[in-house]
């Protein structure tokens, strides 16, 4: 695990200051994270601001609202999954870069196929971790994950997906009622045929253990240019950091990048 954090910066979108950083040099890749995590716990303390550091990528990372030192409104109006995907875009014009190759985790994958959809211009590729044909079809009922954020403590949690996001969000001292707020709208799906509209290239990977992200083959299939990762004996927490993921992504970037 990697615990040296870079420089976070902010900017302003939506009435709303946004935290980020920006690394390196080279092509530019923006990474959006999961529900619950930040740019930190998702991108560096797994290794992947070094990984694609070294390769000689320049790295940006945003924290969601809601989520890290970004701003935390208590509205579940405004998490919706397009107006993450329009603080995504606002970093890149606020950074005064045209297109990016982006990568998103579980609710970060979501925000990022809304990303390439709104604004297909900005996205060179595309890779949804954590994420299959839960994109379009959803990915469970989730409404009691949002009872355990607002719970008085831990203690009083009895379902289990609700007892590991609570325990999650303790960990990472989030502000429970922004993510009991975001995950009633986050959720938002993607028709079918909408889905298939994304032209990007994009690499889709799902551990075999994972039991919420559904099929990243059968998304695949949905979509114009894309190819599904199995990331082996991998539950939905384990896979983000996989060295098998790493290496499909470092291959996938590559091919798209023109190297």
């Amino acid at each position: 695990m990697n615990l040296n954090l870079p420089q976070f910066r902010s900017f302003e979108h939506d009435g709303l200051e946004l935290a980020f950083f920006d690394e390196g040099a080279g092509a530019p890749v923006l990474l959006i994270h999961g529900f619950a995590s930040t740019a930190a716990v998702n991108w560096v303390h797994p290794g992947w601001l070094k990984t694609l550091g070294d390769a000689g990528y320049r790295v940006i990372a945003i924290d969601n609202r809601g989520h890290g030192q970004s701003d935390k409104p208590h509205d579940p109006e405004v998490y919706y999954p397009a107006l993450m995907a329009g603080d995504a875009a606002a970093l890149l014009e606020h950074l005064e870069i045209e297109s990016a190759h982006v990568m998103g985790y579980s609710m970060g994958a979501r925000i990022s196929a809304y990303l390439a959809l709104a604004h297909p211009q900005k996205v060179r590729s595309l890779v949804f971790g954590g994420l299959g044909i839960g994109l379009c079809d959803g990915v469970g009922d989730w409404d009691a994950i949002a009872a355990a954020l607002r719970a008085p403590s831990l203690d009083d949690v009895t379902d289990e997906k609700g007892r590991m996001f609570r325990a999650f969000a303790d960990q990472t001292k989030s502000d429970r009622l922004a993510l009991a707020a975001c995950i009633e709208t986050s959720r938002q799906n993607i028709a079918r045929d909408e889905i298939g509209k994304i032209a990007a290239p994009t690499l889709i990977g799902v551990g075999t253990k994972d039991d919420l992200a559904g099929s990243p083959q059968t998304l695949a299939g949905q979509m114009q240019n894309a190819i599904a990762l199995d990331i082996p004996n991998r539950d939905h927490m384990l896979a983000v950091g996989d060295k098998v993921f790493k290496k499909a992504v470092l291959e996938f970037l590559a091919r798209e990048n023109g190297g």
